[in-house]
C-alpha cells in the first residue's frame, strides 16, 4: 500500500512520500487505524533540512525490509516538527524527561492513545557505540507490546502523569525589575567566552536573543560591558565559518567553541533575528561591520529564501551534492587550496588563502576549508579581495545548490518582516521595505482567515492544515507592529491588533495570566503544551508579552499592557537564573522598565524634515520605543491623535509613563530626548 504524504503540504513529509513505509500523516484516522489493528503507532519527528534525518531515512526508512517490518507490526506517523510544533514540544519533553536529552530525528513508540512509552532519537541500522540497531529497537518494542502489553500500559500511563506534574508554576505576578535585569547581565557575564565571543562552549549558537538584551540594557543603563559582550560576539561571528563570507547569512551553529565549523543550514529565523540584531548594533555603535552584515544578511533572505508568492522559505539544507551524486554536508560551502588556483590562478588564490583562512590541511574534512576572516589586522586591496569574492561567488553558484524547504512558516516570517522592514528604513533600502511588504501581504492574504485566525504553515500559494501557534501570533504581529512604525500604514496595527485580541483570549489562562503555547479550541493532546523559554527563536510567551506591550504603547490598550506584565513576572523567576535561555524576555523587560518611549512625528508625509525627524525617532536605541509618523490630520495611528505642526513646521511627541516632554521641530533635540 503507498503511503499517504503525497498530498501533504510539508517537503519533509513529501521527501518520505516514496518510501517503502506505510505512513500516515498525523490524524486522528491514523491513531483510530492503530486501535482498529491493535498496534503501537511509531512516531518519528523530523524537519526537511536535518542531517540526520535524511541519514536515518536513508538507512532505515528507505529499506525495504526494514519498511515491511515497521508495516506489519506498526502504524508509522511522521511529523514535520516545524508545522506542529506542538506534538514536537509534548513527545520532547516527555524524551527528554525520561533519558536526559533530546533532539532529532526524534523516535517515539505510542499506544493507541497516542501515550508515550519508549523514546529516542537517532537509531543506526546496525549496532554502534552501545546504541541498539533500528531493527532490534523494533523487536523489542514488538515484544513488549505483544508479550507485556499490561505493562508497556502502564508506563505510558505513568509517564503521561508524570508530565502532567510537571505543569509550571510561575507565582511570581510582580514584573522584573532593576536588581532582576542585573542579575541576568551578571549570569551572561559568568557565561561568556571572552576568547571567542558568545556564550558556553560547544556546539554554539548564535545568541541573537541575548545579545538584543545587551544592546538594550546598554541603551537604558550605560553599562559598557553589556555592549562589549554584545560588539565583541558580533564581530567573532561575522568573522567566522558560520556566517557566509560570499552570500551573506548565518549557519545554524557552529560545531565548535570558535565559530569555525558551522553545521551548514541555514534557517530563516536565524537570519531575521541575526539581521535584526547586527542592524541594532550599527543603530547603537555605527560599526561598519555591522551595517555590511546587517544589508549583506537581509540580501541573503530576499535572494535565496524569498518565495514566488513573497514569503520566505524555511530553510537551506546543510547537505548537497558533492559533484560525485553523493550527499555532503557543507559540500557546496567549502574550498580546497587546488579549487582556488582552478578559479583564480596562482596569485589570486594565495590572498585569497591567507584573507580567507584556507589551509593545505582544511579546517573541515577531507582538506576542506570553511570561509573566515581570521586577520583582524594588515591592509588588504579592497578591489582585489571584492573582485576574487565575485569570481568565488560565481564558481561557487555552479555547483549543486542545497535543498531548499519552500514551506512559508507564518511565526518565522514575522521575524523576517520585522527584521527587513527595520533594515531597510535604517540603511535607505526601500527595496527591503518593499520585500517586508510582500510578506506581510501573503500572511493576510493566504494566512489569516475571516475570524483573523492564523494557519500556521503555507506552500506553493496553498495554505497548510495546521492551526497556528502561540508563536505565530506572536511573532506576525511583531512584524506588522514594525511595518507600521516604518510605513505609518494604521492597516498594520489594526491587523496586530486582531492577533493579539485571539492572544488574551484564546492563549492565556484567566486565572493565572500565564500563556500557553496552542489556542484554548485546539487539537487536544496528552498536555497542553507551555514553555517560557527562548531557544532558537523567542517563545510564543516571550514574544507575545513583547507584541502585546509594543500594541499597548501604540494603542494605549490597558488590558494588552495588563498582559504583558502579567506574562513578564516568568522573566523575574528565571532571568537570574538562566539568562541565555529568556534573552526576548529580557529585551522586553528592558522596554518595559524605559516605558517603552512613544515617539509621534506629525508633518506632511513627503516633507524632508518629517522624514528626518522619522528617521530620528526610528534610530533610537530607547528599548522597545514605537512610532507613529503621519500627516496632522491623520487617523491612521492612535498615537498621531491631536498631535499639531509647532508653528507650521513639522514637529515630534516623545512621551513615556503617561508624561510628554514638550514637542519639538528640532532633529537633535529630539535624538537628545530619546538618548535620556
Amino acid at each position: 500500500m503507498p503511503n499517504r504524504l503525497a498530498h501533504e503540504t510539508s517537503p519533509y513529509l513529501l521527501q518520505h512520500a516514496d518510501n517503502p513505509v506505510d505512513w500516515w500523516p498525523w490524524s486522528a484516522d491514523a491513531f483510530e487505524e492503530a486501535r482498529k489493528s491493535s498496534k503501537p503507532v511509531l512516531l518519528s519527528v523530523g524537519y526537511s533540512s536535518c542531517h540526520w534525518c535524511h541519514v536515518m531515512a536513508h538507512e532505515s526508512f528507505e529499506d525495504q525490509e526494514t519498511a515491511d517490518y515497521l508495516n506489519a507490526h506498526f502504524v508509522s506517523v511522521k511529523v514535520d516538527r516545524e508545522e506542529r510544533p506542538d506534538v514536537d514540544a509534548v513527545y520532547m519533553e516527555a524524551v527528554q524527561a525520561a533519558t536526559g536529552q533530546g533532539g532529532w530525528p526524534m523516535t517515539v513508540f505510542l499506544t493507541p492513545d497516542a501515550e508515550p512509552f519508549y523514546f529516542g532519537t537517532y537509531f543506526p541500522p546496525a549496532p554502534r557505540q552501545g546504541s541498539p540497531s533500528f531493527r532490534q529497537v523494533l523487536e523489542g518494542v514488538h515484544s513488549a507490546w505483544t508479550d507485556r502489553r499490561d505493562e508497556v500500559a502502564e508506563v505510558a500511563e505513568k509517564i503521561v502523569r508524570d508530565l502532567a506534574g510537571r505543569e509550571i508554576a510561575f507565582g511570581d505576578t510582580q514584573v522584573p525589575g532593576e536588581e532582576d535585569l542585573a542579575g541576568a547581565l551578571l549570569g551572561l557575564t559568568r557565561d561568556y567566552d571572552a576568547g571567542h565571543g558568545g556564550f558556553g562552549g560547544a556546539p554554539k549558537f548564535p545568541p541573537s536573543m541575548a545579545i538584543e538584551f545587551l544592546l538594550r540594557h546598554h541603551a537604558r543603563t550605560g553599562a559598557e560591558g553589556a555592549l562589549q559582550m554584545a560588539a565583541d560576539t558580533c564581530e567573532r561571528m561575522a568573522r567566522g565559518g558560520i556566517y557566509d563570507q560570499l552570500a551573506g547569512g548565518f549557519a545554524r551553529y557552529s560545531v565548535d567553541r570558535e565559530w569555525v565549523v558551522p553545521h551548514f543550514e541555514k534557517m530563516l529565523y536565524d537570519n531575521a533575528l541575526l539581521c535584526r540584531v547586527y542592524a541594532h548594533l550599527w543603530r547603537s555603535t555605527g560599526s561598519d561591520l555591522a551595517r555590511r552584515v546587517a544589508l549583506e544578511t537581509a540580501d541573503f533572505m530576499v535572494r535565496e529564501l524569498r518565495t514566488n508568492e513573497g514569503g520566505f522559505a524555511s530553510a537551506l539544507d546543510a547537505d548537497s551534492d558533492d559533484g560525485t551524486g553523493k550527499h555532503v554536508e557543507g559540500a557546496y560551502y567549502v574550498w580546497t587550496p587546488a579549487q582556488l588556483r582552478e578559479v583564480l590562478g596562482e596569485q589570486d588564490a594565495e590572498l585569497a588563502a591567507d584573507y580567507f583562512g584556507v589551509t593545505e590541511e582544511g579546517t573541515f574534512e577531507e582538506g576542506a576549508s570553511v570561509l573566515q576572516l581570521p586577520q583582524s589586522e594588515g591592509v588588504f586591496d579592497a578591489e582585489r579581495i571584492a573582485s576574487i569574492r565575485a569570481r568565488l561567488l560565481e564558481a561557487r553558484g555552479e555547483r549543486p545548490a542545497p535543498g531548499r524547504d519552500d514551506k512559508v512558516v507564518a511565526a518565522w516570517n514575522g521575524l523576517a518582516v520585522a527584521a527587513l522592514a527595520e533594515t531597510g528604513a535604517y540603511f535607505d533600502r526601500p527595496d527591503l521595505i518593499e520585500a517586508a511588504l510582500g510578506a506581510a501581504d501573503l500572511l493576510v492574504r493566504l494566512h489569516l482567515d475571516e475570524h483573523a485566525r492564523l494557519s500556521r504553515t503555507s506552500k506553493d500559494g496553498r495554505v497548510g492544515a495546521n492551526a497556528g501557534v502561540l508563536e505565530d501570533y506572536a511573532d506576525v504581529s511583531e512584524g506588522f507592529l514594525a511595518l507600521a512604525s516604518v510605513t505609518g500604514e494604521g492597516v498594520w496595527l489594526e491587523f496586530a491588533g486582531f492577533l493579539l485580541d485571539h492572544v488574551l483570549v484564546q492563549f492565556t489562562d484567566e486565572e493565572s495570566g500565564t500563556l500557553y503555547d496552542t489556542a484554548a479550541d485546539a487539537e487536544k493532546l496528552i498536555r497542553r503544551p507551555q514553555d517560557p523559554t527562548d531557544n532558537a527563536t523567542p517563545s510564543g510567551w516571550s514574544a507575545a508579552a513583547g507584541a502585546l506591550l509594543s500594541y499597548a504603547a501604540q494603542t494605549g490598550a490597558e488590558p494588552h499592557r495588563a498582559a504583558a506584565e502579567r506574562a513578564l513576572g516568568v522573566v523575574k523567576a528565571l532571568g537570574p537564573r538562566a539568562p541565555r535561555f529568556i534573552g526576548w524576555g529580557l529585551a522586553t523587560a528592558e522596554a518595559l522598565l524605559d516605558g517603552p518611549r512613544e515617539v509621534a512625528v506629525v508633518g506632511p508625509v513627503d516633507d524632508p524634515a518629517t522624514k528626518e525627524l522619522h528617521r530620528a525617532a526610528l534610530l533610537a536605541t530607547a528599548p522597545g520605543a514605537v512610532v507613529a509618523v503621519g500627516a496632522p490630520d491623520s487617523d491612521e495611528l492612535p498615537l498621531l491623535a491631536e498631535r499639531l505642526l509647532v508653528s507650521g513646521e513639522p514637529t515630534a511627541y516623545v512621551c513615556r509613563n503617561f508624561t510628554c516632554d514638550a514637542p519639538t521641530t528640532d532633529v537633535d533635540r529630539l535624538r537628545e530626548a530619546l538618548k535620556r
